[in-house]
């Protein structure tokens, strides 16, 4: 099992832990693989919030000081006799879905930092610690760090984010071996539908924090009536578990909507990283398509971007439609700025969480702004949207635990978490168990996020730096725009 360094508290890789590792020596384990990392919360002392918010390498937030740590325990701070409270975190550090975790170590660290006074547990504080493995963007090694830290590492919670093909393989661990699970970062069909659930039985273990695909198509109405077009949707839909959730959901409720229809001859399948993807464009355009969806791998929209402004030579047909809206292939700056060069102007993408969102931490009190501030400050990397979500499954934890009784009754945990309601966190007040506003029946287990549009603007002339603005919230209109609606600006070709 692949291992990543641990990340200092200045957020340098190979610092180590503050503070010893509880469960046996350094060096390798039975198996020869590397010791995993922990991050365990220093020894005991007084933290006010802005002191939690210092040394975790954040900014001050402007908020009540009554907000700060009200959560995370009190009294002496002393955590004597009490054993830690073991969060698992798997996450894909390396590999082609390492995009949605670079975020991760650094909340990680925060937490670790944050909680130097210990996460409170029925009344009483207990030591934090916090084990991540890495998945490797490979849903067989995710099932496998998933086992590791359950039978390794003993932890008693586990979290997990970065697409269903990480998701879906560590909460189908966790729901076989009794061990509570919080998991975000796809659309809650491919979570639970890609598990094999079925409304009214509920897993018993495993929850998850994120939207759904009637939120989706909500949104893409929305921004799809901002430009005049002929209202034909051609789909890039992949052969993989995304791919099937859209596939067998999406179709049907694009047709739902108003005069929207997805012509026959290009509602067909493909294979990531298939080379067929280069005789898309010239069949969606011949086909009448104005509107391109679906949820390709960035690198393949990339192929298929490509593609497009050769096909007068491959078939006499320049696809350029009017709108190009689409999940994970555009879900990052690094994506649109790597990927598509300058030729990412105005194409759009929903977006879960941004700096402009008007909610705050129920631990630490921070606004969006403040903790993507923080992370860019720190990281030198720009914000990206599953940081408020990642720091979100800390705050779905805190709140749970602080309801149980014994950090050593799973079942009361996973009780806990689903009991979670009216939780006003950094992305949204969640509330597990009754739909959160759903126009479809909704799991239990699932928390619904709000979501929102927006488009990728070229910053320069030349295209070289790209920023994502709001151009549609009509689901949500708490949430401010931050641009107007503009037509995609393309190259001559």
């Amino acid at each position: 099992m692949t291992s990543v360094p641990v990340s200092g508290e200045d957020g340098s890789v190979g610092s180590g832990p503050v503070g010893p590792v509880a469960d046996g020596p350094v060096g390798p384990v039975a198996d020869g693989s590397p010791v995993p990392e922990v991050a365990r919360a220093a020894g005991p002392r007084s933290l006010s919030r802005r002191g939690f918010l210092r040394v975790a390498g954040l900014t001050a937030a402007v908020g009540p000081a009554s907000a700060a740590l009200a959560a995370c325990g009190g009294g002496s701070g002393s955590n004597t006799g009490t054993r830690a409270v073991r969060i698992g975190f798997v996450t894909p550090q390396t590999g082609s879905l390492s995009s949605y975790s670079a975020a991760d170590i650094y909340t990680i660290n925060a937490m670790r930092a944050g909680f130097t006074k210990g996460i409170t547990v029925g009344g009483q504080n207990h030591p934090l610690e916090i084990v991540y493995r890495d998945s490797q963007s490979d849903p067989d090694a995710a099932a496998a760090a998933a086992s590791d830290l359950i039978f390794k590492d003993n932890v008693d919670i586990m979290m997990v984010g970065a697409s269903s093909d990480t998701t879906n393989p560590v909460s189908d661990q966790c729901e076989a071996n009794q061990v509570p699970c919080v998991s975000t970062a796809a659309p809650w069909e491919s979570w639970f539908n890609g598990r094999g659930g079925q409304l009214g039985r509920n897993f018993a273990w495993t929850f998850h924090v994120f939207w759904g695909l009637d939120d989706l198509a909500k949104v893409y109405s929305d921004m799809w009536q901002l430009e005049t077009t002929d209202r034909k949707v051609g789909l890039l839909v992949p052969n993989d578990t995304d791919g099937d959730t859209f596939a067998s959901t999406l179709p049907n409720v694009i047709k739902s909507l108003d005069g929207f229809t997805i012509p026959q001859a290009i509602a067909g399948r493909y294979d990531d990283h298939s080379a067929g993807l280069a005789d898309l464009p010239v069949k969606m355009a011949a086909a009448g398509v104005d509107i391109l969806a679906g949820v390709p791998l960035a690198e393949d929209f990339s192929a298929f971007w490509k593609a497009s402004t050769i096909a007068p030579q491959t078939g006499g047909h320049t696809f350029a439609p009017k709108i190009v809206t689409l999940s994970r292939a555009l879900l990052f700056p690094n994506d649109v700025l790597n990927e598509l060069g300058t030729s990412g102007d105005g194409l759009s993408t929903e977006i879960w969480w941004s700096p402009s969102h008007p909610y705050r931490s129920s631990i630490t009190g921070e606004t969006p702004k403040q903790l993507a501030n923080a992370y860019s400050n720190k990281s030198g990397q720009e914000w990206i949207q599953p940081l408020g979500f990642s720091h979100a499954l800390f705050e779905v934890v805190n709140k749970a635990l602080a309801s149980v009784q014994s950090i050593d009754d799973k079942a009361a945990i996973a009780k806990a978490i689903g009991n979670v309601r009216n939780l006003n966190s950094i992305v949204g007040p969640l509330s597990f168990g009754n739909g959160s506003g759903s126009t479809n029946a909704v799991p239990a287990n699932v928390a619904k996020t709000p979501l929102v549009g927006g488009q990728w603007r070229s910053s320069q002339s030349g295209g070289s730096t790209y920023n994502l603005y709001i151009t549609s919230n009509r689901q949500h209109s708490d949430i401010a725009m931050t641009a107007s609606y503009t037509p995609i600006r393309y190259a001559t070709v």
